[in-house]
């Protein structure tokens, strides 16, 4: 949690309050823990650390070096590839959720109930009703993928849903 908080240091969510950005790790790791009762510390690990290749300056060779290769492999599952457009890697999202390992399925389900729940409690501010509905959408088309993970986190998420703007 520390190496997340000083990577996204300065960081803030799009939401009206500009929410510090490590929140959302860490909510993340409480949603594993202490809901969906996941006890693997790898997997918590790297709920922590899932958005520091995508969105900081650290490299999947720091996080294997100082966390290990398993997380750096559930980490780089669940990282986009920022080279390419939002459409595309929204896209690869879809196609490939079926196919990643079951620890990084659950990082993925919970990055996405955790990005609803923001969503719907602190949206972003520039984001039209429209847009808000596409991406409650799309979160779908991707956890339809991952369904069989883990029930009680996919009760959750389809609760969530269920408020689509």
């Amino acid at each position: 949690m520390e190496y997340a908080a000083e990577k996204h240091r300065g960081q803030t969510r799009k939401d009206a309050i500009s929410t510090p950005y490590i929140n959302h790790p860490i909510a993340l790791a409480h949603l594993l823990a202490d809901v969906g009762g996941i006890t693997d510390a790898n997997i918590i690990a790297a709920a922590l650390l899932h958005d520091t290749v995508e969105d900081t300056d650290a490299t999947v060779e720091d996080i294997k070096e100082l966390f290990g290769k398993e997380i750096m492999d559930i980490v780089i599952e669940v990282s986009d590839d920022k080279s390419l457009s939002s459409s595309e890697r929204k896209r690869l999202q879809i196609e490939n959720a079926a196919h990643i390992s079951q620890e990084a399925k659950l990082v993925k389900l919970a990055d996405k109930i955790c990005n609803l729940q923001d969503m719907l409690e602190r949206p972003p501010v520039k984001w039209s009703l429209q847009r808000k509905s596409e991406y409650f959408d799309w979160a779908k088309q991707v956890i339809d993928q991952l369904r069989g993970t883990n029930r009680i986190l996919e009760e959750i998420f389809d609760k969530i849903y269920q408020q689509r703007p």
